[in-house]
């Protein structure tokens, strides 16, 4: 019966029902409560104005639905009833049941009469605090109203049946929990008390004995009350009408107020509707038993969870652990080889150091002897070793002019770990479907005639086989490292032609491609052999496939521009990115658009216009060198500074990544010997000038003749 209590508890004052009243829209009220959320309206909306002009004759007069907005909200509660003079001001309380409830707005009842007798104040509104529907009282005011009984003999069982357990009325000393009581002699006894006081044989044995509980409330209860008529108060109910839905006396039949409404006997109908409910309660009966196996089922659904979810992250934390431990495997050879390139670039400083160190002591001894030499007076004999002196300083200086003072190893390390592949890969992981809704899609198909290469770059494009019916909703494009090594993803996603730049010139690429979709992914298309330009005398336009296969056989140029993204924000780009100046007076950098980590390649730049002063500087450069300084002030790049150039001068710059050198030309005449040697990783063409210099990049040229003759004898 717990589960019952809500529904006998006023959604007003959130306590039991004291005294309930019916309103017309079926929902209860305590007398009291009711009383105290009277609020009185304008005259004009009394049922006295309304009977006289003839605009309503029920009992009672409920709001039109454009004023029922004056006095309650419905998404709220009760609301504030402005706009009256006889509103309350005080602001409203709120309920345990979260009604918001107005205090009274008339002084509280003398306290010799029952809310019930006390006099309303005319005019009074009420709003049913459960479905907000308001209504006008009319003379009778809230004794208009029928009396629940059959609610308050309801709570009166249940308060009962909570009650604490009840005493023996017999026992002398200490007296013990009742049994039984007799409803005629009216008394609680205990067992012992009821053997030996009311023992079950003659007179006696017809009194009915029945539990505590239920003598407690017979007591109480008996005799009932019978319900009375609201208009007739001395007349009891006889009759039910069934127009107005409510029982009648007598004395209503005969003023005619359900003259033509059927009215049927009070006990046929209490009967007839006691039926009826039964009948729906079976039903609504039904309902809940399949409403409690339902709960059932779930509350087994909460364990079953818990225990999957405990064996899913157990499975998920062993999966996460393999891949940790696979990485840190990976991390220890990688490691590995970085200490093996760390060893190797010490062995060769140190190496040059003890071949520096002696050779210097030797050079230094060799001056010191020849400074003693010059020390001596002897003529003769000085002239007799002069001559071998000398050539052997010129022989020692000539040593020391070919490279010795050039670092053989580079402090930077090459080794550049590619861990993108890899991060896509971690950001993809999620979970599949345990169970396949649909077929993975079949392997794409390569379009050859559409494939091509340009420069250090190589575009793909495929397409579904054309009898495929499982839909793909992307494709993974994967290409090796151009040496043979794993492939590597380089394109995800829903298009069917994709582009990958900076690769290695004169590389061979294997591509492939796969689809996926929902369920999981297709195999792998036949793999496509790809080859970048070598780098010399060779048209701009792609190659198409045919031609893949003996593009080995070509020679290659490559077609570059200055870079916008990489380049200071200082630079000024036109003609397509082909030439460039600068809007400040300090030196800016910008590169080239393309980097070069294998063969030959050939470039030039002309000053279109020079002010003089400073000097540009032209050659390579890392990606990471510095922008805002003169092109060589940093490790990061390597360039030359001609005082002598002016404008409409051309420099050339050579880049042999075969023989590791980087050579550079004025207007046609090469500048020297070798400008830098052990030119090994990537690099990029780059220039740095100011606002008075302007030059223009000219790319896709041959290597000069001199140089590849040279090259050949060698």
């Amino acid at each position: 019966m717990e589960e019952m209590e809500e529904e006998l508890k006023c959604p007003v004052c959130g306590s039991f029902y004291r005294e309930p009243i019916i309103l017309p829209c079926s929902h209860n009220l305590c007398q009291a409560c009711a009383r105290n959320i009277l609020v009185q309206t304008p005259e004009s909306e009394s049922p006295q104005s309304r009977r006289a002009s003839g605009s309503g004759v029920s009992d009672y007069d409920y709001l039109d639905l454009d004023k029922m907005s004056l006095y309650s909200e419905a998404d709220s509660g009760y609301g504030s009833y402005g706009g009256f003079a006889s509103a309350p001001t005080t602001p409203c309380q709120k309920s345990p049941n979260g009604v918001r409830v107005f205090p009274p707005a008339m002084p509280p009842p003398a306290a010799h009469l029952s809310p019930a007798l006390a006099p309303v104040p005319r005019n009074s509104c009420i709003t049913c605090p459960q479905c907000h529907r308001s209504l006008i009282l009319d003379d009778r005011g809230l004794r208009g109203f029928p009396k629940n009984r059959v609610l308050e003999g309801v709570i009166d069982r249940y308060q009962q049946s909570k009650a604490a357990a009840l005493k023996c009325q017999l026992c002398e000393k200490a007296p013990k929990e009742a049994t039984v009581m007799c409803e005629q002699c009216d008394v609680f006894y205990c067992d012992p008390c009821r053997l030996r006081c009311h023992p079950p044989r003659g007179p006696l044995a017809k009194h009915r004995l029945v539990p505590p509980a239920q003598g407690r409330v017979s007591r109480r209860l008996s005799p009932r009350k019978v319900s009375t008529c609201t208009d007739h108060e001395l007349e009891n109910h006889s009759m039910y009408c069934v127009q107005c839905k409510m029982p009648v006396c007598y004395q209503c039949l005969e003023e005619g107020k359900h003259s033509s409404h059927e009215v049927k006997a009070l006990g046929a109908m209490w009967k007839l509707h006691k039926s009826q409910l039964s009948q729906a309660l079976n039903g609504l009966s039904d309902r809940a038993k399949e409403a409690k196996e339902f709960l059932v089922q779930l509350r087994n659904m909460v364990q079953q969870i818990q225990e999957n979810s405990v064996e899913f992250e157990a499975c998920l934390v062993a999966q996460c652990d393999a891949l940790i431990d696979a990485l840190n495997r990976r991390k220890a050879q990688l490691l590995a080889r970085v200490n093996k390139e760390h060893e190797h670039k010490l062995k060769v400083v140190r190496d040059q150091i003890s071949h520096c160190t002696v050779k210097l002591r030797q050079t230094t001894g060799l001056m010191e002897y020849c400074l003693e030499v010059i020390k001596e007076n002897d003529p003769s004999g000085f002239l007799q070793i002069s001559d071998a002196l000398i050539r052997r300083v010129h022989l020692t200086e000539d040593q020391w002019g070919k490279g010795t003072l050039t670092p053989r190893m580079t402090t930077d390390f090459d080794l550049s770990l590619d861990n993108s592949p890899l991060l896509q890969s971690i950001h993809q992981l999620d979970f599949v479907q345990m169970k396949a809704s649909s077929p993975v899609p079949a392997a794409p198909i390569l379009q050859l005639e559409e494939c091509c290469t340009h420069n250090n770059s190589a575009t793909l494009s495929w397409k579904q086989p054309p009898l495929s019916t499982v839909p793909a909703e992307g494709y993974i494009l994967e290409l090796d490292d151009g040496s043979g090594g794993q492939f590597r993803e380089v394109y995800v996603g829903k298009e069917t032609m994709c582009t990958v730049d900076g690769l290695h010139f004169n590389s061979t690429y294997n591509a492939r491609v796969k689809a996926f979709n929902k369920t999981g992914v297709s195999q792998y298309s036949k793999t496509l052999v790809l080859q970048t330009s070598e780098g010399c005398n060779f048209e701009p336009q792609s190659a198409p496939y045919s031609q893949l296969v003996d593009i080995k056989k070509l020679l290659a140029v490559a077609w570059f521009a200055f870079d916008p993204g990489s380049a200071h924000s200082d630079i000024i780009f036109s003609n397509d990115n082909l030439t460039v100046t600068c809007s400040s007076y300090d030196d800016r950098v910008v590169l080239g658009k393309t980097g070069f980590s294998k063969g030959v390649h050939y470039w030039e730049i002309t000053v279109d216009r020079y002010d003089n002063h400073p000097d540009p500087a032209f050659g390579v450069a890392r990606m990471d060198v510095m922008k805002d300084v003169m092109l060589g002030k940093d490790d990061k790049a390597w360039a030359i500074t001609e005082g002598g150039i002016g404008k409409g001068a051309t420099i050339g710059v050579l880049l042999d990544l075969n023989r590791k050198t980087l050579t550079f030309f004025v207007n046609d005449e090469q500048q020297g010997p070798i400008a830098f040697e052990n030119m090994e990783g990537l690099f990029f063409p780059a220039v740095s000038l100011n606002r008075n210099v302007q030059v223009t990049l000219h790319t896709g040229l041959p290597v000069p003749d001199f140089y590849s003759s040279r090259s050949s004898i060698a």
